[in-house]
């Protein structure tokens, strides 16, 4: 008896897509001295990050092919056929509130605002969970980027 493999043409398709990222990635590194892990030049760390990007696409296209047809899980997709774009809408609304806010806000308001605006993308999020996923981010961010690596954005900045 002879097993049909199926093949997740999105997943096919968006592995396919991460490997040529990551292969560019890897080139664009090449341009500048990539040095060793003791002594890592300008171009080390997008070579690096192009090569798990490249492995990660790879390692989802291998996935893509599967034993059994899955079907669509249930409530999946809209009744009325259109495309939802209620989460990529709130990720470019999220992203421009971080541009504005770090601008003349700064990292605290601008890393609230990001969170809570794209977490309001999914469907399933509550805005009690999103302003609770906005609050733990943000005291994450200001531990890592403005006291650990001490960035050039201060807290709070008015005007």
């Amino acid at each position: 008896m002879e097993v049909q493999k199926t093949i997740n043409r999105k997943d096919y398709y968006g592995g396919a897509l991460m490997v040529l990222i990551g292969l560019g990635a890897i080139y664009g590194g090449t341009d500048y001295h990539i040095g060793s892990l003791s002594h890592m030049g300008p171009g080390f760390f997008p070579a690096a990050l192009g090569g798990l990007l490249a492995l990660t696409g790879i390692l989802i296209a291998i996935s893509a092919r599967s034993g059994e047809a899955t079907p669509p899980a249930p409530g999946d997709g809209h009744a009325h056929g259109l495309p939802d774009f209620r989460g990529g809408a709130c990720i470019l609304l999220g992203t421009l509130a971080f541009l504005v806010l770090g601008h003349w806000g700064g990292l605290l308001p601008a890393t609230f605002a990001i969170v809570f605006i794209s977490a309001l993308g999914d469907r399933k999020n509550t805005i009690k969970q999103a302003f609770v996923l906005s609050l733990g981010m943000s005291a994450i961010a200001v531990v890592v980027f403005w006291w650990a690596l001490q960035l050039q954005l201060p807290l709070f900045r008015w005007g």
